[in-house]
């Protein structure tokens, strides 16, 4: 080595490779769990993480690394085990294995699921936007891809929406060849039962949507494919002044149905709240960026702010509002309302020195929040009701909090209606900062386990 080399300074790692960001390295299960406070008995089931956490320790992009799943099994107001798996998924085990093949034939069951977790019908599904779900069992071992009896033709959303009302899971994959954009629907037993290629004008990054009791709701927005940011490998979407931005709303359970569009101002949404019917009107609360990856996609400015659509489907017209103007992300609200119309709604503050979870009274055009103080950093919170019959508040707020003094991180649990401290479980480990979550009740863990 020339002393030259010897002193020019390492590069940096990227955000996503250090701090707590960075992979950990091994699996591991972790029982006889200490807790403060109290954890409610009603609290029996399962929580579950989901992140991106490259096996190699490195990955081009936040969103590129190995799925690795954080779950923690609650029980008579305690804590029997943590355990973080890898989502044994083929780019993890098969690291050569091209998505795309010579002849252009998409393989989906090619991707690293390390996005979100969800569980319907009996199964606990680790989704990415990219490829098909991955099938997980309830001690986070993996199945392998899963595809509907053979029946999906595209990828599926990492955020797929279960109505409440009917038990349905609506969702959908978008690609870089057409049809840009399938829309899919499954029964609540599990049958993949509706189809329909959407109408689009090119490949968008369409992260997430919305649904209605009556409206399947999607958002055509200008990130979009480039071809020679996907030629250099990393994230191959970029900020097009060009494409414009507006929503669609297509009415559920019609077969050919295609949506109508709405033209809105330009923006990026990569998460909504929720939205809700409201007489001839459809309402819409998302997390809004102004523009998103105008210059290069590892810039995230963390300036999304709540924000309101309202479209109207007799007159066609829009109305846009912001309703706050802190930065925000990851927003949750109770399960039994997606599509339904809410008064509460979940976020993540934690972008500079106030490290907070905040809660909207969207009714009473209020919030409240609880502060972690600058060592401790919240991720998503999932909202658990304390009964079926209870307010729409009644219940807690569990979300992983990394700790910077310790290196570790607990399962914290806060009352939802005042935004209390209930308790914490104290993992002998770090959880590093990822994406989307769910709480799987009892109930639904002892159908899940009935068909392991």
């Amino acid at each position: 080595m020339s002393s030259t080399e010897e002193l020019a300074p390492k590069k940096k790692p990227p955000f996503h490779l250090r701090g707590n960001y960075a992979p950990v390295q091994e699996e591991r299960t972790d029982t006889g769990l200490e807790i403060t406070g109290s954890l409610p008995p009603e609290l029996e089931g399962l929580y579950l993480r989901n992140g991106a956490n490259p096996k190699s320790g490195w990955s081009p992009h936040w969103f590129a690394g190995d799925g690795m799943i954080h779950g923690v099994r609650l029980a008579d107001g305690q804590a029997s085990w943590y355990r973080n798996r890898w989502v044994q998924t083929r780019s993890l085990n098969e690291p050569k294995a091209r998505m795309i093949g010579d002849d252009g034939v998409v393989d989906y069951t090619i991707g690293v699921n390390n996005t979100h977790v969800v569980d319907h019908a009996g199964k606990i599904l680790a989704l990415v936007e990219s490829s098909f779900p991955c099938e997980l069992d309830s001690e986070l071992n993996t199945i392998g891809p899963y595809d509907y009896d053979g029946r999906l033709n595209s990828a599926m959303t990492a955020h797929p929406k279960i109505c409440p009302v009917t038990g349905e899971m609506h969702f959908f994959g978008y690609g870089f060849f057409e049809p840009y954009l399938t829309y899919h629907r499954v029964s609540a037993d599990g049958e993949l039962v509706q189809t329909e290629a959407i109408d689009v004008p090119g490949p968008t990054m369409v992260h997430d949507f919305s649904i209605t009791e009556t409206q399947v709701i999607f958002m055509d927005l200008p990130v979009v494919f480039d071809l020679d940011l996907a030629m250099k490998g990393g994230m191959p979407y970029a900020w097009d002044d060009d494409y414009g931005a507006r929503v669609g709303v297509m009415p559920r359970g019609v077969a050919g149905a295609q949506p109508t569009w709405f033209d809105v101002d330009p923006c990026y949404v990569f998460h909504p709240l929720n939205s809700f019917d409201d007489g001839d009107k459809v309402v819409i609360d998302t997390a809004r960026y102004p523009e998103l990856w105008r210059s290069q996609s590892a810039d995230f400015k963390n300036d999304a702010a709540l924000h309101r659509w309202t479209l109207d489907l007799s007159t066609g017209g829009v109305s846009e509002a912001a309703l706050d103007d802190r930065d925000i992300e990851f927003p949750r609200l109770p399960d039994s309302l997606v599509g339904l119309p809410n008064r509460f709604g979940y976020a993540v503050a934690s972008f500079g020195e106030s490290n907070s979870l905040v809660k909207y009274d969207l009714e009473g055009d209020t919030s409240s929040s609880h502060d972690f103080g600058t060592q401790r950093i919240p991720g998503e919170a999932v909202f658990i009701p304390r009964s079926d019959s209870a307010a729409e508040d009644n219940g807690w707020l569990m979300g992983y909090v990394y700790d910077k003094a310790t290196d570790r991180s607990d399962l914290v649990v806060l009352d939802a209606a005042d935004m209390s401290f209930t308790a914490a479980v104290h993992l002998p480990v770090r959880v590093p900062f990822g994406f989307h979550g769910t709480w799987i009740d009892q109930q639904r863990l002892d159908a899940i386990e009935a068909n392991d």
